[in-house]
């Protein structure tokens, strides 16, 4: 049993650092068009800066809807006295609707909402 516990938060802790690395992908990815927008002064860049931010926001949605599942799965089998070692999240999931709560959770709205909102600023700024 605790051995299955230590599975299920080794794939939570997965989750949690992908979500962290896809954050840093998308300030990077942002920052260099920035930067190639300010150099050649094209606003253009700017605009193809929404795309992996909207790419990432979704992504990142998946890896917290994912890690939630999985935190559902590990409290479930806590509660326990034995378990078949299943790592299925299926009697969890409840479809689109906790995929669309996870995409517009309060961190992730304030993370890609400020990048949204700083390509707006520096879009208009370019101009």
């Amino acid at each position: 049993m605790e051995k299955h516990l230590e599975f299920t938060l080794g794939v939570i802790n997965r989750m949690a650092q992908n979500s962290f690395l896809i954050k840093g992908w998308t300030i990077t990815l942002v920052s260099a068009l920035f930067a190639l927008a300010a150099k050649d002064a094209d606003h253009r860049f700017i605009i193809i800066a929404y795309f992996p931010t909207v790419f990432f926001w979704i992504l990142d949605s998946y890896y917290l809807y994912q890690e939630r599942l999985f935190r559902k799965v590990y409290d479930y089998v806590r509660k326990q006295k034995e378990t078949d070692f299943s790592l299925s999240t299926k009697d969890f999931d409840n479809g689109i609707s906790d995929w669309i709560s996870a995409a517009f959770s309060k961190t992730i709205v304030l993370f890609y909402g400020i990048i949204m909102l700083s390509i707006l600023v520096i879009m208009n700024n370019l101009k």
